[in-house]
């Protein structure tokens, strides 16, 4: 069988068989694909969009806003939840099967003699992002970063808008063990030509990314609850898991008021770097009827996403310390002074006690489990940190689907799955979303 008859099944299993990290750091993989394929970046505009988290809330939600504005948008994100196909979408809608497999199949085509040296499955899957947007005739491509941002595969385009959302402690083994290392790493996605957003979670760093802005020409847009160039104000905070979250943003170009998102208040500033990020990529205001209608009807796949209810059941991907930080506002917001079970699995590699540390004031108790994943952390170790730092086990289960079974029969106000993005696709794959 020949690269341009795999099924999409077989794709799966070739990407699934290539490296997970290159040997070196190196552009030279992607590079060499894109050179193969005649450099499909090359046929529209790119957004590239990194941070340590809240990178492909932002980049879903620059997609949306800048459809709604008549433009074809491809977006690009990682990891899915549930099928390879959601990582490449169109308008909002993932590719089909056939469409994924006919693109892995030109990256793999394209790799040559290259398979049997350091082609990575994350190169072999950006090219074929950005060749079936080429195929698809997208106008923009929205490109979430991998890892970092000076050696990710995603760099190989030159971004018409480079966007950080934010800057934490997460890939210390590569990005190095210092907020000030990941910031230089992450500040090699603004390039000459580009606007620099750069988002809240980046203070404390911010000098660093204003350097590289500065030394390629690049312009700066801060994005900040106060003294920002763009700032946002919140309303009203959801009641109940699903609920919605009022807020106004003042932007670039004008102040967008009456917006809307079904979805916790720690979607405020994303929604507020995205507003900056469509700002600069169109250079002119937006059109406020069109923005206001994206963010009601906006769905965040894995953050904070409701499930099911009686008892309400919800998904969130948080995988650190800090993002675990920020579910447990959510949790506080939605369900006030009760508290769900928290059904949690980490991966090894993770600050388990961190994220644990995070959620236990929120916490009913935990429900310890492990995911598919050969790099999750064991449920019984995961067990023994949970109750070191002093929280409630209520039970330990070696399967994502044992454990929701095992939460949704205790009498709690709800059911938080949550600690890897690996745990929140299983659980999805479980249960239909509540329209």
């Amino acid at each position: 069988m020949t690269p341009a008859e795999l099924t999409y099944t077989r794709a799966i299993q070739e990407l699934e068989g290539a490296l997970r990290f290159g040997i070196n750091p190196s552009l030279d993989g992607i590079r060499t694909l894109t050179a193969r394929l005649a450099e499909p970046q090359d046929a529209y505009r790119c957004v590239q969009v990194t941070g340590t988290n809240g990178k492909t809330s932002v980049t879903r939600l620059l997609s949306a806003i800048l459809h709604a504005h008549g433009l074809r948008v491809g977006t690009y994100t990682s990891p899915h939840l549930v099928s390879y196909t959601e990582r490449v979408e169109i308008d909002g809608v993932p590719i089909t099967e056939e469409c994924f497999a006919r693109s892995v199949s030109a990256a793999l085509e394209a790799s040559g003699d290259m398979r049997d040296s350091a082609v990575t499955e994350f190169e072999l899957l950006t090219a074929a992002a950005l060749d079936a947007f080429r195929h698809h005739q997208v106008t923009w491509a929205c490109l979430e970063v991998g890892m970092g941002g000076r050696w990710d595969a995603t760099s190989v385009v030159v971004p018409r808008v480079s966007v950080v959302t934010g800057v934490a402690l997460d890939h210390t083994d590569r990005l190095g063990m210092t907020r000030e290392e990941i910031a230089g790493d992450k500040a090699y996605i603004i390039k000459p030509g580009a606007v620099a957003v750069i988002g809240p979670g980046c203070t404390g760093v911010e000098s660093i990314l204003r350097d590289r802005a500065r030394a390629v020409g690049a312009p700066m847009v801060r994005v900040g609850p106060i003294n920002g160039d763009v700032t946002w104000r919140v309303l009203s905070v959801p009641c109940a898991p699903g609920g919605m979250t009022h807020l106004v943003v003042d932007g670039a170009f004008t102040v967008y008021d009456d917006l809307e998102v079904r979805a916790p208040s720690y979607q405020a500033p994303n929604v507020a770097v995205a507003i900056a990020a469509a700002e600069a990529a169109l250079g002119q205001p937006l059109d406020s009827d069109a923005l206001r209608e994206t963010l009601a009807t906006m769905v965040f796949p894995g953050r904070f996403e409701l499930l099911g209810e009686a008892p309400s059941l919800l998904i969130d991907g948080a995988h650190n310390p800090e993002a675990a930080t920020v579910l447990a506002g959510a949790v506080r917001e939605a369900f006030g002074g009760k508290k769900p079970i928290i059904v949690l699995g980490v991966m090894a590699d993770k600050d388990a006690e961190g994220i644990v540390r995070a959620l236990a004031p929120v916490a009913g108790g935990f429900v310890c489990t492990q995911s598919h994943s050969p790099r999750a952390l064991d449920a019984e170790a995961l067990a023994d940190i949970v109750r070191s730092c002093g929280a409630v086990v209520l039970g330990t289960e070696r399967s994502v689907e044992s454990a929701v079974a095992h939460a949704r029969l205790m009498l709690a106000p709800g059911v938080v799955c949550a600690g890897s993005i690996y745990v929140a696709g299983e659980v999805r794959a479980l249960f239909n979303p509540v329209p």
